[in-house]
């Protein structure tokens, strides 16, 4: 059996697949259209690449249309046949086998409620399991058991390419299926990152080596490497144990691998000399650092800083005017970054007059996207 060819389907950032799919989901919803007449998707992508990041972000989006949205998450490799059919049990007479439902299955089938069943690894699935997960994604049954009709079948995998334990999707199946694939973006990583809280050290390091986001190489064995799961991960670290990229490097080391985390380490080291981020948003105006790492490192640290404190607009107004004196390229990334903090956050820029002073003669430097 050939490989899938994926060259002939859309490859699309995250961000992207979110918009379209919960485009499509959404106006299911208001149309009263079953979502058990769509195709069921799959997504595909080196290991983490965001396919499940995406899940999560379309789940919140339809959450935006009124809808509680109950998301299951089966990570098919660890799954065994017993575990999507059920266990074989006696009838009452004790003439036929009846199959108890698993787990999986007691889904909320109310109004107000979508139910998303996400099969991730489903191409490392042992075949017999692939079997039974792909009767879910085609026919939305397994053995007795039916999906509610108010659930959304996504199944995500890596591509044989990858080399991560990836079985070979039969062609007719794949005919019955939607197939994206996932692309790597920095920017688009970007506006998620600064949106959910994202250290400021690993978004600076990334905003200076964007390269360095994903790092994933088919050809080697290496079981730590950089990914957009495994820079998340860094952040959790960073945020919720220790800041000190020292004390923490050979837990980083173990996520990013140990070539990626000297360079972050290394980079880091500029934090010390910045100025004070403080005195920035109270409006004292401190020098302007002159290396280009270090600006990286100031746009990420104010970022940061700004999203913590994105209802004080003194604050905030005081940092535009800060941000107004800086080189306008890092002056203009700091203010796009600035509308990626949360939803709609730019119509609050707006009302600010510095930002407003700002955009009248440094405007032309967002592209469009004021």
């Amino acid at each position: 059996m050939s490989e899938l060819k994926l060259s002939n389907v859309p490859s699309l950032t995250v961000d992207a697949i979110v918009d379209s799919l919960s485009g499509m989901y959404s106006a299911a919803i208001k149309r009263g259209i079953s979502f058990k007449s769509l195709p069921s998707v799959m997504l595909w992508g080196p290991p983490g690449v965001g396919k499940s990041q995406a899940v999560r972000q379309i789940a919140k989006r339809i959450e935006g249309e009124g809808k509680r949205v109950n998301v299951t998450d089966v990570r098919l490799l660890l799954f065994n046949p017993i575990d999507l059919r059920g266990i074989p049990t006696a009838n009452e007479d004790k003439t036929l086998a009846v199959w108890l439902r698993p787990k999986i299955f007691q889904m909320d089938g109310g109004k107000n409620v979508v139910n998303i069943l996400f099969l991730d690894e489903i191409t490392s699935a042992p075949q017999s399991v692939q079997a039974a997960a792909y009767q879910i994604t085609l026919d939305r049954t397994v053995g007795e058991h039916k999906l509610p009709d108010n659930c959304i079948v996504i199944a995500a995998g890596n591509r044989v390419s990858d080399r991560s334990v990836a079985f070979k999707m039969p062609k007719a199946l794949a005919n019955r299926l939607m197939h994206i694939e996932v692309d790597v973006s920095f920017a688009a990583w970007k506006r998620w990152a600064v949106e959910n809280g994202i250290n400021e050290k690993v978004l600076g390091f990334l905003s200076f080596r964007s390269t360095f986001l994903m790092k994933f190489d088919p050809s080697q064995d290496d079981v730590a490497f950089a990914t957009p799961r495994s820079w998340e991960m860094v952040s959790e670290l960073l945020n919720g144990i220790d800041g000190d990229v020292d004390k923490m490097y050979p837990l980083i080391a173990g996520l990013v691998g140990t070539g990626v985390a000297i360079e972050f380490r290394t980079w880091c080291a500029i934090y010390k000399d910045l100025p004070s981020i403080e005195d920035i948003f109270a409006g004292k105006m401190p020098p302007i650092p002159k290396n280009t790492d270090a600006l990286y490192a100031l746009t990420a640290s104010m970022t940061a800083y700004a999203r913590e404190h994105r209802h004080d607009l003194q604050k905030i107004a005081n940092s535009i005017a800060y941000a107004d004196r800086m080189p306008p390229d890092f002056s203009a990334v700091l203010m796009r970054d600035y509308m990626y903090i949360e939803k709609d956050y730019k119509l609050v820029l707006m009302k600010i007059p510095q930002f407003a002073r700002w955009l009248s003669t440094k405007g032309s430097l967002m592209n469009g996207v004021v």
